[in-house]
């Protein structure tokens, strides 16, 4: 059996502009509403995958671990680290997780990671029985970073994973052994190298999670990119490759960022333009 389970994470408030690239804002914000600031609400959704025995967790979102002038920065908008709350309501804790996969390393997807910011305390791993798999070249380039996004990691993260011995740096390969029967891996390089997508099989189509390469259900739009983005053009001939194989299988993209849909299946209009149909707020679902 295979229960798949969306879980909420913490919040941010992100400038509108940075996350729609090249859009200008009298397009997208007919799909987010800004703030005075220009900032748009974002979410930080992992995916609990129970199967096994074992309980695999997709991304922990950016968690607590900032202190407080960073919180602000970054416009994260709860005190606590919201996941653990999350997975309590599904009768779980940190240290019940096996397996924790992180289609990256930025700290809006790995942050989660690491423990609540306590003043005067250094920064300390959850998850103390997970093994923690992610792509060994996002994992080199985490270690030497572009100028250009090298404020997007976290070096006591990386060094707290390196020392965990439970750290795993997947090839670029279809299949993980680690993941076994029911997994295949997507990886792309438009948001940043060696990103991984990973994609679940269902009895009613698999579900992806689609990470940066597809943030939200605005970006399905296939122009649409994020500022954040390394590679534009890349990333767009990535997504419609994603997408012409989820309507080819009747998929499902799951949204990390989106603050109101978790998920939804993938269409194709006559003009040829991408969309969603039956979407969800939340996901639970069972395979037998």
């Amino acid at each position: 059996m295979r229960r798949l389970t969306s879980l909420t994470g913490n919040s941010q408030k992100l400038d509108g502009g940075a996350m729609f690239g090249n859009a200008p804002r009298a397009l997208w914000e007919r799909w987010m509403i800004p703030d005075a600031q220009n900032r748009i609400d974002l979410g930080c959704r992992a995916l609990l995958v129970q199967e096994h025995e074992r309980n695999v967790l997709i991304e922990t979102g950016i968690g607590a671990f900032f202190s407080p002038q960073l919180k602000e920065r970054f416009g994260v908008q709860e005190e606590r680290h919201v996941l653990l709350d999350s997975l309590a309501e599904q009768g779980l804790s940190h240290v019940d997780i096996d397996v924790v996969l992180l289609s990256h390393l930025h700290f809006d997807h790995a942050g989660g990671v690491l423990a609540p910011w306590a003043e005067g305390q250094p920064a300390r791993l959850l998850f103390p029985n997970a093994r923690f798999l992610t792509g060994r070249r996002q994992w080199q380039r985490a270690r030497a970073p572009h100028a250009r996004d090298q404020a997007s990691y976290i070096p006591e993260l990386l060094d707290l994973l390196e020392a965990s011995g439970r750290l795993e740096l997947l090839e670029d390969d279809a299949t993980s052994a680690t993941l076994g029967e029911g997994w295949r891996l997507h990886w792309n390089e438009g948001h940043t190298p060696g990103q991984l997508l990973a994609e679940i099989a269902m009895p009613d189509g698999p579900v992806v999670f689609a990470a940066d390469l597809v943030p939200g259900a605005p970006w399905v739009h296939l122009p649409l990119t994020m500022g954040y983005d390394r590679f534009a053009e890349g990333l767009i001939e990535e997504k419609q490759a994603l997408l012409e194989h989820l309507l080819a299988c009747n998929g499902r993209l799951f949204f990390t960022h989106d603050p109101s849909i978790a998920l939804g299946r993938v269409v194709r209009d006559e003009r040829g333009r991408y969309g969603l149909q039956d979407s969800q707020s939340h996901l639970v679902q069972l395979s037998h």
